[in-house]
């Protein structure tokens, strides 16, 4: 029987660990590697060459999941990739697609449902909930540029311009015009209004 390798990222150690267990109770399949950041995913990735990578979407460091997938993608491309995400986002799926994902799953979906997207994306199949998949093809598209993601998603972090333009090495003004750019393309009242938006939608 094949055993499948499987490198878990997931910066929760409580939910890392019950996964991690879920996983080892399958005949067919193997914890590698348990990592909490996208930068350690990469590189314990790139040392064990596992199967399957299992991913968290957000997590903390230089790369989040999908930093990490897109990294793993290049220099481990034999490696399947499974995002989990607690909040089922169209466009989340979009660009973990985009991103070289085979798979996409919810964190709470039942365990068993889990190790057959293991299975199946270990296969060359793709896994996909069908309802998110409805929502990402009908679904408004990101209006924003990388760039203007990142932008805002520090200013969500509670940086403040002058924080931002030293983050990013951009001059405040550019920063500025940044922000105000985002305000006007997702019809928000203010910063804040945007940061909402655009999270509810998961554009950051």
């Amino acid at each position: 029987m094949t055993v499948i390798k499987v490198l878990l990222a997931e910066d929760m150690h409580l939910i890392r660990g019950a996964l991690a267990a879920l996983i080892d109770l399958e005949d067919d399949m193997r914890v590698v590697g348990q990592v909490s950041t996208g930068d350690d995913a990469v590189a314990r990735g790139v040392e064990l060459r596992p199967d399957v990578a299992v991913l968290d979407v957000r997590m903390p460091g230089r790369l989040d999941g999908l930093g990490a997938a897109r990294e793993l993608r290049e220099r481990v491309p034999q490696c399947a990739l499974l995002m989990l995400t607690s909040a089922g986002r169209a466009e989340t799926l979009r660009r973990s697609l985009a991103a070289g994902a085979r798979g996409f799953m919810l964190k709470d979906a039942p365990p068993a449902r889990l190790a057959e997207a293991i299975r199946r994306v270990a296969a060359g199949e793709t896994v996909v909930d069908p309802d998110l998949a409805a929502a990402a093809i009908t679904g408004p598209p990101n209006p924003l540029s990388p760039r203007e993601a990142e932008v805002l998603r520090k200013a969500g972090e509670g940086a403040d311009l002058k924080e931002i333009a030293a983050e990013l090495f951009l001059s405040k003004g550019t920063v500025r015009n940044y922000l105000g750019a985002i305000v006007t393309k997702l019809d928000a009242r203010n910063r804040l209004d945007a940061v909402r938006i655009a999270a509810e939608n998961g554009w950051i």
